[in-house]
């Protein structure tokens, strides 16, 4: 009975832990890491045809969009999830290989220029397909008899619709354990879906620790705060631009905004229109009304029952296609854009961005956590100017936050749940929080709760049978022996490509007309003459 703690390890992103017991091989979540790596995350120490189960939290990309590589490397097990979790997987997995094969296709059309070897998708779509059809859904509170020894209940844990902490009872050699995987535990008081539910017995818990440092406003009007951004940056003439995670965070939004225009609660600006432009966002509100019972919070139901539906109003227009998309930024009137992705990294949020960060009167509004290293987190940081598309923006919109807008409990949540075991467990594991916040939470816990607690690193092992740690994971930080990160050393052996591409230019333009010589000297100059500053 071993745990071994592979990702999300002083960490955010790419969740994955590897559980040994009975003779089986089960995984806790396969995401990916999204922004730049601290720390060297584990492989999974066994052939991925091995891996019998995977015991799958939610749908977020950090915490399953590893799944199709799974497959394509071997896998041939079953994964468990909620319904829910299993709905949004068919949409968000096939979405995830799409772009990767669009960033191949991208990236092999500019290698044959440069010379450089093909570049080869992590997955494709036969990948997520295939992996899809490895899921089983179940319903909350359902007890899955998984083998003889081990069996596991999803737990509704308020973050995602669909989303759950995962408890898992098994027995091994006469010794019987329980243990519980948080997954991402919710905020309270979310639009939709329920507060997280509380559970009372565990002899291991491992828990996240996103928001281990701070605390979200106490119970926020996020209907007035949004109604007064939306006005202000309209009397302008503004548009309110929102990068947003297309699932949850988008259909939160839509929930709110109907209610605006129900208590009509922006002035003058008539029955505005609102643009969600994400394909995977208008599916993702698809499957949120197609799973309601079990899932929406009371008041939610309530709006069900007289024949409302809570994340729909008039003025909601959807972009399915690149030029729908397009058009939005020729309509001059006022308008909100509610756009993926949610931390600005890829998708149709970086064209709006682009069309509307150097206009003064419009608003860029973040309503979602921001990861280290990401274009969203520089922009909320206060930069100046960022690159988009190879050109350089000025950043002259208003930029705000949604406080305590989050998918995530704050430190009083998290306290909250786990306090609500009734006897302490023999350890907490405190993981999915960035490097110097999962350290600050599990001293909490040890100084205020008098819990056993740690902050694993990727690799670390234990013993659950006999609570001994078996192994330790690195400490030591993705570092070049000149002390750049390897993501940086691969950005500057990619900008010497580029340079070497550059010469090569030159030299196919030498008997060019001069003029066009002299064109081509002064941007160089000029460009050099900005990066020598």
């Amino acid at each position: 009975m071993k745990l071994t703690f592979l990702g999300a390890a002083h960490e955010v992103t790419g969740s994955c832990y590897y559980l040994e017991a009975c003779g089986k091989h089960i995984l806790i979540d396969c995401g990916m890491e999204q922004g730049p790596d601290e720390y060297e995350n584990q492989d999974i120490p066994v052939m991925p045809s091995k891996i019998d189960y995977v015991f799958l939290t939610h749908a977020h990309i950090d915490h399953s969009g590893r799944l199709p590589l799974l497959y394509r490397n071997g896998f041939k097990g079953t994964i468990y999830s909620t319904n829910a979790t299993n709905d949004l997987c068919n949409i968000m997995l096939r979405d995830s290989a799409h772009i990767q094969m669009f960033e191949a296709e991208w990236r092999n059309r500019k290698g044959k220029r440069s010379g450089h070897a093909p570049f080869v998708p992590l997955y494709d779509m036969d990948d997520a397909d295939g992996v899809l059809r490895r899921f089983r859904g179940f319903e909350y509170g359902e007890i899955v008899e998984i083998t003889d020894n081990i069996k596991i209940k999803f737990t509704d844990v308020g973050h995602l619709l669909g989303s759950a902490s995962v408890e898992i009872w098994i027995t091994e050699n006469e010794i019987s354990k329980k243990i519980v995987f948080s997954g991402d535990i919710g905020n309270i008081n979310q639009p939709l879906i329920r507060d997280p539910q509380y559970i009372k017995e565990a002899d291991y818990v491992i828990m996240e620790s996103t928001y281990g440092d701070r605390s979200h406003k106490q119970v926020p009007n996020y209907i007035e705060e949004l109604s007064t951004i939306i006005q202000t940056t309209f009397d302008r003439g503004g548009n309110v631009v929102i990068p947003s995670f297309a699932i949850g965070r988008t259909q939160e939004l839509l929930y709110f905004i109907r209610k605006i225009k129900e208590d009509r609660l922006v002035k003058g600006h008539g029955n505005f229109l609102v643009y969600v432009d994400s394909p995977l966002a208008i599916e993702a509100t698809n499957i949120f009304n197609e799973n309601v019972a079990g899932y929406f919070d009371e008041e939610a139901m309530e709006l069900v029952k007289k024949g409302i539906n809570p994340i729909s109003f008039q003025g909601l227009r959807t972009s399915v296609t690149s030029t729908e998309s397009k058009t939005i930024n020729f309509d001059e009137k006022p308008k909100v854009i509610i756009s993926a992705s949610g931390m600005c990294e890829a998708g149709r949020i970086k064209h709006h961005l682009k069309h509307n960060l150097w206009r003064k009167e419009s608003t860029v509004l973040f309503v979602g956590y921001q990861a280290n290293g990401t274009l969203g987190r520089a922009i909320i940081e206060g930069a100046s100017r960022v690159k988009l598309f190879g050109e350089e923006i000025e950043v002259k919109s208003n930029i705000l936050k949604l406080e305590g807008i989050s998918g995530h409990a704050d430190n009083n949540g998290l306290l909250r749940w786990i306090k609500s075991f009734e006897n302490k467990p023999q350890r907490v594991f405190v993981t999915h929080g960035e490097d110097s916040i999962c350290e600050l939470f599990a001293e909490r816990l040890r100084n205020e709760l008098h819990l056993d607690a740690i902050a694993p690193y990727s690799g670390t092992c234990y013993d659950l049978a006999e609570n001994i740690c078996l192994k330790e994971g690195s400490t030591v930080k993705i570092q070049r022996k000149d002390g750049k990160s390897k993501r940086t050393s691969q950005v500057f052996d990619e900008l010497a490509a580029a340079g070497n591409r550059l010469m090569s230019v030159i030299n196919h333009n030498r008997d060019g007309a001069n003029k066009d010589l002299i064109r081509f000297r002064e941007e160089i100059d000029s460009l050099c003459d900005k990066w020598e500053r």
